[in-house]
């Protein structure tokens, strides 16, 4: 199944689609002048996603916050939902990586997959325009902001605890990668979340931003929280 077929949509200008897929990498490594990688796309694909989401949680939980509709959002337009979003249709099978991101797994790497599902949102909403950009897009966000309604989505412990420690405003949060192991496609951080001078938590994973979500973890149960 081709990955027009998986996605549910066809292209009538191909390029996009072909930007959609070049990693900078790609570009950069080949010499392709006048070729485009799809970081410009994943910029506006940013914007895309979030109006799509904004408007959908708008006009579905009318009874919701502000302050409630803008920690669902960002708790469902994140890198870990962007990431999961693109396996499911096998996105980084079809992505056009450089020869040193294929031997470092690019193909399955967190932040690759989460920018090019974004590249590929603009590359539909530039070909087909909104409505096809969104029939696209809810497809994946409907099932994620229900969870996240119910509480079972991911929570961002970072913004969590950012939350918390904004309230005395004398008190400085900061985080410190204290360590990394593995070889380049299964490398493990370690990262330290600080109050002041002071180790509050400590985390690990498979990329900086998962270990600094850990150590929010760790730091919010210390609290109490």
């Amino acid at each position: 199944m081709s990955l027009e077929e998986r996605i549910g949509y066809t292209f009538q200008n191909r390029k996009y689609l072909k930007i959609a897929l070049s990693h900078s990498s790609y570009i950069n490594e080949e010499k392709l002048a006048g070729y485009q990688s799809n970081e410009r796309l994943e910029f506006l694909g940013d914007s895309v996603l979030s109006l799509v989401t904004s408007e959908y949680l708008y006009k579905e939980y009318r009874k919701l916050p502000e302050g409630k509709l803008t920690k669902i959002r960002a708790s469902v337009v994140c890198e870990r939902s962007l990431c999961e979003f693109s396996r499911t249709i096998g996105l980084g099978e079809e992505l056009l990586l450089g020869r040193g991101e294929e031997h470092t797994n690019g193909r399955d790497r967190d932040s690759i997959l989460a920018d090019a599902f974004e590249a590929l949102l603009a590359a539909i909403y530039l070909d087909g325009g909104m409505e096809c950009a969104r029939t696209f897009a809810l497809r994946f966000l409907v099932p994620q902001i229900k969870a996240a309604c119910e509480g079972k989505l991911f929570k961002d412990y970072k913004t969590a605890l950012q939350e918390i420690v904004q309230k005395n405003h004398e008190e400085t949060l900061s985080y410190r990668l204290c360590g990394e192991e593995g070889p380049d496609h299964a490398k493990q951080f370690s990262v330290e979340v600080l109050l002041n001078s002071n180790v509050i938590g400590e985390g690990h994973g498979r990329s900086k931003k998962e270990a600094e979500q850990m150590a929010a973890k760790a730091a919010l149960r210390l609290m109490g929280e």
